[in-house]
């Protein structure tokens, strides 16, 4: 199986600067990047490690995934957020679970495990408000296999068939959680295992909770009339 790593990029340079170096660039076939229109030194940067870069042509994350998928030219797509927020090490553990017959894997802060950045403290909004829409999207639409978790992580892989199948939209910023609703439907192979995420150590999010979680329901909403 030949397997496509791509990084999603916009305005990510510290990110990058401190990922870039501990990728396991043994492990895939070949790695790419897709910038969202970054300014600060990012493209630069991953071109002088020998890394192409592929400026998508329309805005959104969704976009992002979607473009992902047409450049890569492995049996399967992992994609990852150069952040350094999450251990690269574990970029390690697709191929396995795709080889075990997986076509969506997520690598989850929301199971047995795993960490997720606000686990430090009492009050955990952005967790708690994935695993509501977790549930929102088993109960209404998972009839067999296992629950998604962590239905809004970005570090993520799945088999380009399967993405294929799944016809997901190339606006918003649903992808995440749309994939596995359409995974649900479709009774795609899915799995999760744990990773470790640490706080963001520069700069914001460029999707915080609320505002994101609103824009989410919309897009559930708009899935229970899907009719294809």
């Amino acid at each position: 199986m030949k397997i496509s790593l791509c990084l999603i990029v916009w305005n990510e340079l510290q990110g990058c600067l401190e990922d870039v170096p501990k990728l396991p660039i043994d492990e895939f076939d070949e790695v790419f990047a897709v910038d969202g229109g970054s300014t600060d030194g990012t493209v630069q940067y991953l071109k002088s490690q020998g890394i192409s870069v592929y400026r998508q042509p329309k805005r959104g994350l969704n976009a992002a995934y979607v473009y992902a998928n047409d450049m890569a030219t492995g049996d399967a797509v992992v994609v990852f957020f150069a952040k350094g927020t999450l251990p690269a090490d574990d970029l390690r553990k697709f191929r396995p679970l795709f080889e075990q017959g997986n076509e969506l894997v997520v690598a989850s802060r929301q199971i047995a495990g795993s960490v997720n950045e606000e686990d430090e403290h009492f009050w955990r909004p952005r967790k708690w408000a994935v695993l509501g829409l977790a549930a929102v999207a088993a109960l209404a639409w998972n009839r067999q296999g296992p629950w998604v978790r962590d239905v809004l992580h970005g570090f993520k892989g799945w088999k380009r068939s399967a993405f294929t199948q799944m016809k997901v939209l190339d606006v918003g910023l649903s992808i995440d959680i749309e994939m596995v609703v359409r995974a649900y439907k479709l009774n795609i192979p899915r799995i999760e295992f744990p990773t470790q995420e640490i706080s963001r150590g520069y700069g914001e999010t460029h999707f915080k909770i609320w505002p994101t979680g609103k824009r989410l329901l919309v897009y559930l909403w708009f899935e229970l009339f899907r009719c294809d």
